[in-house]
């Protein structure tokens, strides 16, 4: 593995939900953006404590939930550091600070491994969230045209991803696990399940095998697992989704 700093090596990772001395604490909501949190938590084997945003009751735009992340997004991820926002900042920094699941600053496959992390955060979120919320940047009449603009695009930035993953890289392959393929199986599941009123067959799994390699081994993963038994994601989270139980479920 030369310099990557990716440790495949753990296979039983503790749950520290309740350990009041631990020194993360995941503002999540179920089967959001904060499932990749938990996912690497969990797989980097840290204690971490969990407090549930409730959106049915809009807590996401509390004046104490903004005093975190003045965006009013999920997750946030508050450390000795302070309180960290936007999903792929949460997944470098931890990466970085902990030796685990990236290429290490040094390693010649860091520049890599950064372009195609935050192609998933700027390109491919971002165009998630226009098919999930478009309603968000269109009238609601236009919603639908709009959703359907930019499906070709999510399936162009997936085979651009599948292509990657064809050559295997040690941070984008079955073999494994890192912060970009738990973000990859996170934003796949959600193509699946999301938006529930809308056509959703324009994506098939089978259309990348090798992205659907790497999903089915994060299926076995005890930190999956784990994230299953917190949220109700099912048993195939990734490859054969169903919605989250409960939708909202429980800080712990």
């Amino acid at each position: 593995m030369g310099n990557v700093a990716i440790d495949a090596s753990r296979r039983h990772p503790t749950i520290y939900i309740q350990d009041m001395t631990a020194p993360y604490r995941l503002h999540y909501a179920p089967d959001n953006a904060s499932l990749v949190v938990r996912l690497v938590l969990e797989e980097m084997g840290l204690p971490y404590q969990t407090v549930l945003v409730d959106r049915r009751r809009n807590e996401q735009d509390s004046a104490a939930y903004r005093a975190l992340n003045p965006n009013g997004l999920i997750p946030v991820l508050e450390t000795p550091n302070g309180p960290i926002f936007e999903t792929a900042a949460i997944l470098l920094w931890l990466a970085d600070t902990h030796g685990q699941l990236a290429p290490a600053p040094d390693s010649p496959d860091r520049a890599a491994f950064l372009k195609w992390l935050f192609f998933a955060s700027n390109t491919l979120h971002a165009d998630l969230r226009i098919l999930f919320y478009a309603e968000k940047y269109i009238d609601a009449a236009q919603a639908e045209t709009l959703r359907t603009g930019i499906r070709p695009r999510l399936r162009q930035h997936l085979r651009a991803l599948d292509a990657e993953a064809k050559n295997a890289p040690i941070w984008l392959c079955p073999d494994h696990s890192s912060v970009l393929t738990y973000y990859l199986a996170c934003q796949m599941r959600w193509m699946a399940l999301y938006p529930a009123c809308a056509d959703r067959s324009w994506f098939q799994l089978a259309d990348t095998p090798y992205l659907q390699a790497i999903l089915m081994q994060l299926e076995t993963r005890p930190a999956t697992q784990a994230a299953n038994a917190a949220e109700g994601l099912g048993v195939t989270p990734f490859t054969s989704p169903s919605y989250a139980t409960p939708q909202e479920g429980s800080a712990t």
